[in-house]
């Protein structure tokens, strides 16, 4: 298992929030503006947001970085978490933050042309959309798989987007996952599927049937991306392990702050 590439030190600065919006009603869409000069990271890692002095709370980058100082979060509110409350405040009353980036090791490995395998829960999905983005602007033609499992249709606050990749582009396959029914069909195109159940029961029926054009994608042949909880990514990593799936070819932030006991 891997987390890529060596990262840059990290600083702290000051960002105009210039945009709050609601994706679904547990999700926001954050964004932040600053000195172009000072932000810079890489598809895949995160920045942390100072809630006081002692307290930094880390958010997947939503967004490719292009230069232009602007960053994208997706930050799910839990009520009964007192940061997740104390952020709701000084996102509704401040019209600045304090950030820290940035921060992790599972970046997209641009000089690889395998296939991507790229596996989210929840607002996992926000480290993914950076990842796809960098893909798409600088890779275009190389095959991308997401796989987005949630527990309901709602839950999937960026379905939209996700479809609009797989009916734009040849090499953009979009999977939902969901453990309840759908509240109506996702779009109806031929690389956009829905698959009702627990991810990895999910993968472990679909692995085999991966293509690309009709022509299959191995497993093996994959570099694969995973965000969610550690007991998510590590049901995962199983089942990928067991269809094949190389451990140094696996990135994760969760095998760095999460590692898996030696069995």
């Amino acid at each position: 298992m891997s987390t890529s590439t060596q990262t840059p030190t990290r600083e702290a600065i000051t960002c105009r929030i210039t945009d709050v919006r609601a994706l679904n009603p547990d999700v926001l869409g954050v964004t932040l503006e600053g000195d172009p000069d000072a932000i810079s990271h890489l598809p895949g890692q995160y920045l942390e947001l100072k809630l006081d002095e002692s307290t930094w709370v880390p958010f997947s980058i939503a967004s490719h970085g292009r230069g232009d100082g602007v960053i994208e979060l997706h930050i799910q509110h839990r009520p009964e978490r007192e940061n997740s409350a104390r952020l709701r405040e000084l996102l509704t009353l401040s019209g600045e933050l304090t950030i820290r980036l940035p921060g992790g090791e599972c970046v997209l490995d641009v000089q690889s042309e395998r296939a991507l395998l790229l596996i989210a829960a929840g607002t996992g999905f926000a480290q993914m959309k950076a990842i796809v983005e960098a893909v798409l602007d600088a890779q275009p033609a190389r095959p991308v798989f997401i796989w987005w499992a949630a527990r309901e249709h709602r839950d999937l606050y960026a379905e939209q987007l996700a479809s609009d990749w797989a009916a734009r582009f040849d090499n953009v396959h979009f999977h939902a996952v969901t453990e309840l029914e759908l509240d109506k069909p996702l779009t109806d195109a031929p690389r956009i599927a829905h698959f009702q159940g627990r991810i990895t029961e999910v993968l472990e029926r679909a692995l085999p049937t991966l293509a690309i054009e009709g022509e299959p994608v191995a497993v093996n042949e994959c570099d694969i991306y995973l965000s969610g909880s550690p007991g998510m990514v590590y049901a995962c990593v199983d089942v990928l392990e067991a269809h094949g799936a190389a451990p140094d070819r696996l990135y994760s932030d969760v095998f760095a702050y999460a590692p898996r006991p030696t069995r």
